[in-house]
């Protein structure tokens, strides 16, 4: 199996593959592995997965278990809704609610496939074009490249195409009139704060997950690496006047503190205090993708897209990297089966994800404009939190798979 990208999706279909009975050689374009990015969160429905790879021990050496979502409201320190993760949720689903360094995840991942012995890793090489080698009627030829030369071709059954959201492979299963992902107008402010650094009041009270709602943003704080750092996101729809003219499509600028006080210039004191704590931000241009439409945006012949590359989404049910675990898993099944024919087997794939993933995506834009709402949907919003909060922060639909 061949396997274009060697992130968080990457790896993970790498090692769905070798648990299948697969052997995988992927093709990572970056000449090394780094600690690239900041926090994510993984719900119960993610973490099974993890699980069921034997990955529990890894996972609990690496991450932060928070113990409740707290929603507040950005101008003051108001509750508007709480709900118990833990050993409740882990209870209820089967799995914990986990929060880790993306760098965590991948390092975990990147541990069993290289534990497992059935995957090649090829770095500095990026993946260009795949084709039928015409060798056999069964193969398929990947065209790469490393460090600006040709890096010939590589052949295999079939084709993972996990690169992202700006993958060059992804036109292959949708076509030539797929266009770039959309731009949503939307940033993200990210900052990791050691917990040392933090001011003393606040180094026990955000022990959770805790989330701010505003007027056109809302901030997320929630400890990771077992607690030693604090992961602190502001987003918001728009750039400050401070930072217009800096290039914004910069999907990771550098930015100016300046930014993100004068975005949480109305925010209550404390709030004010966490993102002040911070010595330097990095921002991020969101972009995502319509929902995936039906299987055949997943897979064609013997190419199938996985994760971002696939499912690009807004981070506002914090799936993306739950998705690409999903996907992995629904990647294990079918190539586990007793089918000769691997085409049928990615055909299996897109059908069994392509409305839970586009689901995911359509939620995941709803979310965000009652996050950002702002006048009598803002009330009302805040009003059914304080009434239904556990009930409306308990994800079932998500975290039930």
């Amino acid at each position: 199996m061949l396997i274009a990208g060697g992130g968080i999706g990457g790896l993970a279909a790498a090692l769905a593959c070798n648990r299948a009975g697969w052997r995988a050689r992927v093709f990572e374009r970056a000449e090394a592995f780094g600690e690239v990015g900041a926090g994510l969160q993984l719900g119960p429905n993610a973490t099974r997965v993890l699980q069921d790879w034997g990955l529990s021990d890894a996972l609990q050496a690496v991450a932060f278990f928070p113990d409740s979502i707290t929603v507040r409201s950005a101008t003051g320190r108001r509750v508007l809704g709480r709900m118990p993760l833990g050993r409740e949720v882990a209870a209820r689903y089967g799995a914990p609610y986990a929060a880790l360094h993306r760098a965590d995840l991948h390092g975990l991942l990147l541990a069993a496939v290289e534990a497992s012995g059935e995957s090649v890793l090829h770095l500095g090489t990026e993946a260009l074009d795949a084709a039928p080698s015409g060798a056999t009627p069964e193969s398929l030829a990947l065209a790469c490249r490393r460090a600006s030369s040709d890096a010939g071709r590589s052949e295999g059954e079939a084709l993972i195409v996990a690169d992202g959201v700006w993958s060059r492979l992804r036109r292959q299963v949708t076509g030539a009139g797929d266009g770039e992902p959309l731009p949503t107008g939307q940033f993200a402010w990210r900052t990791l704060i050691p917990r040392d650094a933090l001011p003393a009041p606040l180094r026990c009270e955000y022990a959770g997950v805790n989330v701010w709602l505003g007027a056109r943003l809302h901030v997320v704080a929630y400890p990771v690496r077992r607690g030693e750092l604090l992961n602190l996101v502001v987003l918001a729809e728009g750039l400050p006047a401070s930072a217009r003219g800096t290039a914004p499509q910069d999907w990771n600028a550098q930015a100016a503190p300046a930014e993100v006080a004068q975005l949480l210039a109305h925010a209550g004191t404390g709030l004010r205090d966490l993102a002040g704590a911070a010595p330097h931000w990095r921002r991020w241009m969101l972009h995502d993708r319509d929902p995936v439409a039906g299987p055949q945006a997943l897979a064609r012949e013997r190419i199938a897209l996985l994760g971002d590359a696939a499912h690009p989404m807004l981070p506002y049910l914090a799936q993306g990297a739950a998705m690409a675990l999903e996907d992995a898993a629904e990647l294990q099944r079918v190539l586990a089966m007793d089918i000769d024919d691997v085409r049928l087997c990615l055909a299996r794939y897109a059908l069994h994800r392509w409305q839970r993933v586009g689901q995911v995506q359509a939620r995941a834009r709803r979310q965000s404009r009652i996050f950002h709402a702002t006048g009598p949907l803002a009330w009302g919003r805040d009003a059914a939190l304080m009434l239904l909060g556990r009930r409306l922060l308990d994800q079932g639909w998500l975290w039930r798979t």
